[in-house]
């Protein structure tokens, strides 16, 4: 139940506390007054898209605050906590601002959340109906929804394992018939596949095996430069041959070290350089035996082997070509090739399960749409009763309501079921569909009712009507004030009306007065009392709030309603669930 709404800059309040609380609220006010922004506001802290062009003309932002009393333990409670806010005892705050920009933010429990965040509690505070409710109740879809609405959590459940096996048996069916028709390509694939895995693993290429190769290539090409360059290196160093007599780095340092080692007596730095140049010839002796071992090994049979290599690196070279990302992704498609083929080989046995689960979904799914339309029926039945009976106190004593629920051929997420609301306005006449059969101030009243029934069975805390009562006057209007009134003494109702029939069944009724400085536009909420309001219901009856004849009547109006139902307001409104 929403306690107080604090409304600034919106449209052209430029600041207002609306106080609301449990009962019937009636919003009146002047054409242009703003008293849709009620709604406006309303609507905003319930998650509704953001309209920057609200926001008061030359003010940077809007923002709107709702007080809310819930049950602390309810659905409602914990969805705020999931969302990081928390309570006052059992108040929430919800908060909302539209900056000129249209930037906007949202407060839940004194905490910022997404918009979003907003539009998942709203379900569970408000139901709100406008005139554009009234021309989507025409539409089929919304006529199920509140047939659905009305039959209660046993069709509710129904459709929520239906909707779950739908689902299944859709995405199922969709994914069988993707892959029968595929299944040419993906065999294609298949082979394709096979052909390409079994040319590279008969070259059987190894990660770093390309560089390998070249390195060997490079070493072999030149192989006989190797040979003479390490022999004459080594002569060089130590000779195998000394016919010639020259001398090498060895022999020339063991000369140069007896020589120093001679002298080195007479002075005691020379020993250390006596060391160091006999490890510089062990040194070299070392390089020496080193480049020995290198000849060694130098294969005799370099060009075979060269050969060999340059063939490898062919086939190397060859199977790289055919991967953009060269011989490493080849060697990579090794592993993803063999997980994709293994994935269409199992196409046919996947085919033969998908068959399967189809098959027993179909079953579930029609077994389900058989339920759903055996309940709707019977909750269309008890709706058409009970919205006759609320028809005939709303002053339309011949109407009846039919609801017709039809199945189809073709499932849906919400089954096979085409549901119909038909209305007959009086007895001989053939019932006609709302869209072709009722009058806007008709459709007011067949709303307005279908609301009060489905209520009794999916209770909500809150209702807003926003002119629910238009194209409706008279004694059908003192109708629709007198069931708002009965509404009101089991949830909070709160009407924006343009009729003094229907404000005169109000417990608390606001006016939204427009004032002006010369140059812009401002509205305030006041709420009225005594002879403030017989003058408000003066102004709707004749256009003049001072009119003796409409006062007069204006409080006449006040007494029937008096004396119709009791005009102090619950005590405390059912909050099941909430």
């Amino acid at each position: 139940m929403i306690e107080e709404l604090s409304i600034r800059d919106l449209g052209v309040i430029a600041d207002a506390t609306v106080p609301l609380g449990p009962g019937f609220t009636a919003v009146t006010g002047e054409t242009g007054a703003g008293k849709t922004m009620v709604v406006t506001a309303l609507g905003l802290l319930l998650g509704q898209r953001a309209d920057p062009g609200a926001v008061r003309q030359g003010q940077e932002q809007t923002w709107v605050e709702g007080r809310w009393v819930i049950d602390p333990d309810g659905a409602v409670a914990e969805r705020v906590r999931d969302a990081g806010g928390d309570l006052d005892a059992d108040e929430l705050i919800l908060g909302r601002s539209v900056s000129a920009g249209g930037r906007s933010r949202a407060i839940v429990g004194g905490r910022g959340a997404p918009a979003t965040v907003l539009s998942d509690l709203a379900d569970d505070l408000v139901v709100v109906h406008g005139q554009s409710d009234q021309v989507r109740l025409r539409s089929a879809v919304a006529q199920r929804e509140a047939l659905d609405r009305f039959a209660g959590p046993d069709l509710a459940e129904t459709l929520e394992q239906y909707t779950h096996a739908y689902h299944r048996w859709n995405a199922n069916r969709e994914e069988l018939v993707r892959l029968v028709r595929e299944q040419d390509l993906r065999a294609q694939e298949a082979d394709d596949l096979r052909a390409a895995i079994a040319a590279i693993e008969a070259i059987a290429p190894q990660p770093g095996e390309d560089e390998e190769l070249a390195e060997r290539a490079e070493r072999l090409g030149n192989l006989e430069a190797l040979r003479v360059a390490a022999a004459g290196t080594r002569e060089y160093l130590s000779a195998e041959d000394t016919s010639d007599d020259r001398p090498d780095v060895v022999a020339l340092l063991e000369a140069a070290r007896r020589q120093l080692e001679r002298a080195s007596a007479h002075d005691p730095a020379l020993p250390p350089l006596v060391d160091a140049i006999a490890n510089a010839g062990f040194a070299v002796a070392d390089v020496a035996g080193q480049l020995s071992s290198y000849l060694a090994g130098l294969d005799a049979d370099g060009a075979r082997e060269l050969e060999m290599v340059q063939e490898r690196r062919a086939e190397l070279a060859s199977l790289a070509r055919a991967y953009p990302g060269g011989l490493d992704e080849a060697i990579r498609f090794l592993d993803t090739g063999s997980a994709r083929l293994m994935e269409l080989d199992g196409d046919s046995e996947r085919i033969d399960e998908l068959t399967v689960e189809a098959d027993a979904d179909h079953a579930l799914v029609d077994e389900l749409a058989l339920a759903l339309t055996a309940r709707r029926r019977q909750a269309a039945d008890a709706l058409g009763t009970a919205v006759t009976a609320e028809l005939a106190a709303l002053a339309m004593p011949d109407a009846t309501l039919v609801v017709e629920v039809e199945p189809g051929d073709a499932f849906t997420a919400t089954g096979r079921d085409a549901v119909r609301i038909l209305l007959q306005p009086h007895a001989g006449s053939a019932p006609r569909p709302l869209a072709r059969g009722a009058s806007g101030g008709e459709l007011s009243r067949v709303m307005l009712a279908i609301e009060v029934v489905i209520n009794k069975a999916d209770p909500v805390p809150t209702f807003v009507f926003d002119e629910v009562d238009a194209g409706v006057g008279g004694a059908a209007a003192i109708e629709i004030g007198r069931r708002l009134a009965r509404l009101a003494q089991t949830a909070q109702v709160i009407v924006v009306t343009h009729l003094a029939q229907v404000a005169a069944f109000a417990s608390n009724h606001l006016s939204v007065v427009k004032g002006s400085d010369g140059a812009i536009t401002a509205s305030s909420v006041k709420q009225l009392h005594g002879d403030d309001r017989a003058a408000e219901m003066a102004r709707l009856l004749s256009g003049l709030p001072d009119s003796a004849t409409g006062l007069e009547h204006a409080r006449e109006l006040m007494a029937l309603a008096q004396a119709d139902a009791p005009l102090k307001p619950p005590a405390g409104l059912p909050r099941p669930g909430r």
